[in-house]
């Protein structure tokens, strides 16, 4: 399976600064609660799309929530970004059924289409690559995800080519 956690110490691509105000109604709302970890996170990465540095700040000076309590759950679930994603996220499904029937194969060749590796961000910001555990349509194997549309019996040519048509109708 090619699951692999980002190492938080590489971390380090530019991050435009976010604008933090936004998620002042946020913490309002969950500053008190009892485990309010998890909702402020979840919140600020639907107002960003990942979770920015200056965002943990700003919720530990105003919260009291401890910077390393929140950088421990955001780095232990998969669901948090510390990173900006691009405008269509690819999850490729690495489960038994995919695996058995070359998902490999299958994000190898979106690899070559992307120029990007695994978990990267196309330089145009349109794609980030994933591989998942499982995306629970295994008589579709191999699958991938592109947003909410899933597409199965997939090749490495058959997923290319999604991806041309989507930077087509992008160009548009």
């Amino acid at each position: 399976m090619r699951i692999t956690r980002l190492n938080t110490d590489i971390i380090e691509i530019e991050q435009e600064k976010a604008d933090l105000l936004s998620i002042d109604p946020l913490i309002e709302k969950y500053r008190n609660k009892k485990g309010n970890m998890i909702p402020i996170l979840q919140g600020i990465q639907e107002i960003f799309g990942y979770i920015p540095r200056d965002a943990f700040d700003k919720v530990s000076d105003e919260t009291g929530l401890e910077l390393s309590d929140m950088y421990g759950v955001a780095t232990f679930y998969s669901q948090f970004r510390l990173n900006p994603v691009g405008k269509h996220i690819i999850k490729v499904c690495h489960g038994t059924a995919c695996h058995v029937q070359n998902a490999n194969a299958l994000t190898d060749a979106l690899q070559d289409a992307l120029k990007i590796n695994d978990g990267e961000t196309t330089e145009d910001g349109l794609f980030t690559l994933e591989s998942v555990a499982c995306l629970g349509c295994c008589s579709l194997a191999p699958v991938m995800m592109i947003g909410e549309e899933t597409y199965g019996k997939l090749t490495g040519d058959k997923a290319k080519k999604i991806i041309r048509d989507i930077k087509r109708q992008e160009a548009n």
